[in-house]
């Protein structure tokens, strides 16, 4: 039996590339994550770029980004930015829209969006703040 990858269920590289498209032009225009996106450059060609590479081989697709980059060592190069829970749920409402966009198969979305919500929580490191109790 042939498992096809999330690379090839979604819909290969233009899917993927509509996909990092359809997240950043959230980011750019969703005033509720603000918090993240004064974390990214003026212009988000750079990140899309790499959002892309990363993903085309994070989804079992062409390792672009590792053959440019190296290993993702995604947690490591997120350091210098402060992500907290508000700033891994601001990512995650932005990926969430654009899985809703892009991704037609509802088994595809869900798995997709669980694997997405184990990055983005791994991506924290800021504690969180006292008080703020989540159940």
């Amino acid at each position: 039996m042939n498992i096809l990858t999330h690379y090839q269920r979604i819909g290969g590289e233009a899917k993927v590339r509509q996909l990092v498209d359809r997240f950043y032009d959230h980011m750019d225009e969703l005033p509720e994550v603000w918090g993240i996106r004064k974390l990214h450059a003026e212009s988000l060609m750079g990140s899309r770029e790499k959002l892309f590479d990363f993903l085309s081989g994070w989804m079992g697709g062409p390792q672009l980004y590792k053959d440019k980059h190296g290993e993702p060592f995604l947690r490591r190069r997120h350091l210098p930015f402060p992500i907290g829970d508000a700033e891994r749920d601001q990512w995650m409402h932005c990926m969430t829209l654009a899985l809703e966009e892009v991704v037609e198969d509802p088994q595809l979305r869900q798995e997709l969006h669980q694997a997405f919500v184990k990055v983005a929580d791994h991506m924290r490191n800021q504690a969180p703040v006292a008080g703020h109790h989540h159940h």
